[in-house]
C-alpha cells in the first residue's frame, strides 16, 4: 500500500449533504472511506469492460425445482463449466422453490456468457451476475 495523499474535493451543499446522510445511514466512518469505496467500485467495474481481464463474481438463482429436468440441466451446466465454477451453495427456500449461488472466475467476457445461458435456463425465475474481483489491481 503507498503513502496516503490528501486532496480537496469541491462539491455543491445540497450534494454533499445528501452524500453525508447516505454514508452514515451505512455506516461509514468519515468521507474519506466513503470516497476510497466509491473508487474501488468503479475501478472494479472497469476490470469488467476488458473481456480479457480474469475476474470473480457470483450468479445467483431463484427456481422451482419442480420444473421437469431443470435441476439436472443446471448441475449439467455447472459440470460443463466446471474450470470457471469455483463452489456452489445450494439452499431450500420453501417446498417449491430453491435459491443456488455458483462463486466463478474466469475471463470476463466467458463468465457474462456464462452467466447469461445460465440465467435464461428455461425454468429460471430469477438470476444475477454480481461481479466482482480478484483484489489483485485494487488497494
Amino acid at each position: 500500500m503507498g503513502k496516503t495523499v490528501r486532496f480537496g474535493l469541491a462539491m455543491d451543499d445540497e450534494l454533499l449533504s445528501k452524500f453525508d446522510k447516505l454514508i452514515s445511514g451505512k455506516g461509514y466512518a468519515n468521507r474519506s472511506e466513503a470516497v476510497r469505496d466509491l473508487i474501488r467500485n468503479e475501478l472494479v467495474e472497469s476490470e469488467w469492460e476488458s473481456d480479457e481481464n480474469v475476474t470473480v463474481g457470483t450468479i445467483t438463482l431463484v427456481y422451482n425445482h419442480e420444473v421437469k429436468d431443470l435441476s439436472d440441466k443446471l448441475t449439467d451446466l455447472q459440470h460443463q463449466l466446471h474450470d470457471s465454477v469455483i463452489s456452489t451453495l445450494h439452499v431450500h427456500l420453501d417446498a417449491h422453490n430453491c435459491l443456488e449461488v455458483l462463486v466463478v472466475k474466469g475471463p470476463a467476457k466467458d463468465v457474462k456468457k456464462m452467466a447469461d445461458h445460465i440465467i435464461g435456463t428455461k425454468g429460471v425465475k430469477h438470476g444475477r451476475l454480481t461481479m466482482s474481483t480478484s483484489g489483485k489491481g485494487i488497494v
